[in-house]
This record gives structure tokens, sequence and C-alpha cells, in this order.
């Protein structure tokens, strides 16, 4: 440095000293002044900056979509979405006329609609990402949830109950099962409906009774910004079970599905208007259980349309074991990209 140069000369004296102090007095005030601009410089880009982080975010796949090794910023494999791994939820919740509105249906990263007795439908809530304060109707659970869920692991289960022979093959499963019956504290009686179409539960609470319930982790799904080529050009699409009919309708504005329930808009208790980012119609086998309802069989392969961006494509899903996620696929052997955000699954009878 050229500060050094006086002091190691042979004829500095007293005006080299000072020349030297001025120096390096003159370099300290520009490396502050040069510092203060930097920091507020920095603190009118943040905003830009962290904006410019999050599309670079956007634009790349989630980590569980690219498999890419050394990808550190953190996705939930059911949204696609920026989110640290988390304790697995899942929620049985009512879908009776007489249950609705629905309490925090909309934070559920991964909302499933499910043909139970009498041709009439029940929601699967999937929550990791975000946990409401509330949510509800919880209702009974069904023998087919066993294996369906083992694809989240070993996940926490709220139910408000089920018949003797269930309750049996939920205790014997790895699911840390949590009934109304047997852990009353999480759960509460509320709301405008009536029994038994107002039981809620606080699903902070009840995970504190499954400390060990898996964090959310790799089930399949893959994600990506941009929709892939072909798909048809789709509006709307609907499964009716006989007695309760699933519609969907794609809204520009929204840029999402909208969900309807037997022809009327699905709110929240909120007023929010339900609706997914991707929905999978599930072409899956229903034969009847020893209690008489359709049992869907989620281990296998079939047919599967993906909505997404306004157009349908058709894949075919599988999922080898009960162990395993299950996987999308488009007719050119590429896996089907969902589009980041919630994510509806309507299974429908093959």
């Amino acid at each position: 440095m050229t500060t050094g140069s006086p002091s190691s000369g042979g004829s500095t004296g007293g005006g080299g000293i000072r020349r030297a102090t001025r120096v390096l007095a003159t370099l300290a005030v520009a490396a502050l002044a040069a510092g203060g601009a930097a920091s507020a410089s920095s603190a009118h880009e943040a905003p830009d900056a962290g904006k410019q982080q999050q599309a670079r975010h956007a634009s790349s796949s989630s980590s569980s979509a690219s498999g890419a090794a050394g990808q550190r910023e953190e996705t939930s494999p059911f949204t696609g979405l920026p989110a640290e791994p988390a304790p697995v939820l899942a929620v049985k919740i009512d879908n009776h006329k007489d249950a609705r509105p629905h309490t925090a249906l909309e934070d559920a990263d991964i909302t499933v609609v499910e043909k139970v007795e009498g041709g009439l439908s029940r929601l699967l809530g999937v929550y990791s990402s975000k946990l409401p304060e509330s949510l509800g109707p919880v209702r009974s659970a069904r023998a087919y949830n066993v294996e369906q869920l083992r694809m989240f692991d070993r996940p926490a289960l709220s139910y408000s109950g089920a018949r003797q022979g269930v309750e049996d093959l939920i205790e014997k499963s790895t699911l840390h099962a949590r009934s109304h019956d047997k852990y009353p504290e999480p759960y509460f009686r509320g709301g405008d409906n009536e029994a038994p179409h107002n039981l809620y539960v606080h699903p902070d609470q009840l995970l504190d009774t499954a400390p060990e319930a898996s964090k959310s982790a790799d089930i399949g799904f893959r994600f990506a910004d941009d929709a892939p080529e072909g798909g048809e050009a789709t509006d709307k699409t609907s499964v009716d079970y006989g007695s309760a009919e699933t519609s969907f309708e794609w809204s520009e504005k929204e840029d999402r599905w909208l969900t309807s329930f037997d022809g009327e808009p699905a709110t929240s208790t909120g007023g929010k208007r339900l609706g997914g980012k991707t929905v999978i119609v599930q072409n899956v086998e229903m034969p009847p259980d020893d209690g008489g309802t359709p049992y869907e069989k989620t281990v296998g392969s079939g047919k599967a349309t993906v909505l997404r961006d306004g157009k349908a494509y058709e894949t075919t899903w599988e999922r080898p074991k009960a162990e395993s996620g299950t996987t999308f696929t488009l007719p050119n052997g590429e896996p089907m990209p969902f589009d980041r955000g919630n994510v509806w699954l309507v299974y429908k009878e093959a």
C-alpha cells in the first residue's frame, strides 16, 4: 500500500508522518463514505432484490421436481412453493351440505375429494406448509384412508371416529391416529351448524400429541412454472358421485380453478372462494368394503386427467405399493408438471 511507503523510507521526518497520517485519514473517510453509500444503496435495493430472488425461485423447479443436488432453497413437495419441511396432518373433513361452508380448507396443501356411501362425498385435507388456528368440520375415517395415507409415511390423522372394524385397522397401522373419541382435547364444537356437522380441531394442539409425525417429503408430485405442450383447452370439468357433484371452472382472472359443490360456489367461512392451481381427476377402482363404503384403490395404475392453466392433460398414474408416492406421466413419457400452489385431487370411479 502507498501509505506504507513513506515509513519505510530513510528520510520521513515530521512532515512525512503528518502526510502519512492525512493520507490514512483521507482513505478512512473515503472508506466510510463508500460503505455508507453501499448501505444506503442496499437499503433502497432490498425490496427489488427480494422480488428478484422470489422470481428466481419461481422460475426454478422444486427440489423434489428437479432432483438436482445442492439446491439450497426448500420448497414444499405438496405445492412447489417455498416451505420448510414440517409435520404432515391429514384431516377428514365433512362435505355434507349442512357442514358447509368449511373452515380453513383453503389452507390445505392438498384437498382430496372422496366418494362415500350413498353417493355422497367427503374431503381429506393435507396440511403441512401452514397450520390455521382451527379447521373443519371434522368427520369419520374410512378403511381406504390407511392405505391412501401411507404415501405420506406416518402422518397424523385427525378424524371424529370410525366403525369398529375401521378403528381396528387404523390402530394397527403406522398412522398417528388422533380421533375425537380418544383424544378429545384438541377438538371443540362450534359454528352455526348442528351436530354432527360442527366438530372442529386445533391442528397445532393435535400435532402436539403426535411429535413423531412424519414431515413433508416427496410423494411423486412434480412442479414447473410453465405448462407442457399440448393439452386441450378446458373451461370446466365435474365429477358426479350420484348424490354429490364436485366441479371446477377455470378463472383466467384468478389464474386458478374455482371449486363448486353440488352446483354452488364452494367458499370458506371467511368468504374466500375455494380452488386450486392444479386439479387431478384420478380414475380408481371403487369396490365396496365390508361396510358398504366404496374402497378407493390408490395402489396400482390407471388414467388421470390433470388440469392446469386452462387446459386438460391426459396422463397415466402409477403407485407400485402403499409406501410409494404417485406419479403422473404424460403420453410422451415425461412427468406431468403441476402448477405451483394448492392441489385438488378427485377420485373418479374407473
